[in-house]
């Protein structure tokens, strides 16, 4: 498994796992690890697409209220919005990619997230805050939408 220095989120990034204040990425069909922590690879991606991770949850708290375990809409042209499953600045947290996500089942003491193309990865979370986090990603996904669309009938 290779290890990488800088890494942006894209449209193939399933999510960002905390391993040691390194991140292993899953992207579809492929997992590396790379030399920063999970919110520093987030933050990066921020700033790579003209924002920061701040910025970011500031825009999610204007659109639907939302304050704690903010969504965040990483790039707006792709609708590629991710999801904290703890505090983003807490050494626990994943970032789950709400685009990617085809389906989660609860299993034991984790949930199995299934993703496009039949990536599968258990976090150690319980459902109720994988549920409860997909749908405040919904919701945001839903108010993004909605801007676009009174922006295109100007």
């Amino acid at each position: 498994m290779k290890n990488l220095k800088d890494y942006e989120i894209n449209g193939k990034t399933l999510a960002l796992v905390p391993l040691n204040n390194k991140t292993r990425v899953y992207e579809k069909g492929k997992t590396f690890i790379v030399d920063k922590s999970t919110y520093q690879v987030m933050e990066d991606s921020c700033q790579y697409f003209g924002s920061s991770l701040q910025g970011r949850q500031k825009g999610t708290t204007n659109l639907t209220g939302i304050t704690h375990k903010a969504p965040i809409i990483v790039e707006e042209s792709r609708d590629i919005i991710f999801f904290p499953t703890a505090s983003p600045k807490g050494g626990k947290c994943a970032w789950i990619s709400l685009n990617n996500l085809e389906n989660y089942e609860e299993l034991e003491d984790e949930v199995k997230l299934v993703f496009t193309k039949d990536d599968v990865l258990n976090v150690n979370v319980s459902y109720g805050i994988i549920d409860n986090q997909v749908l405040r990603a919904t919701k945001l996904e839903s108010a993004l939408r909605k801007r676009k669309s009174k922006d295109k009938n100007f």
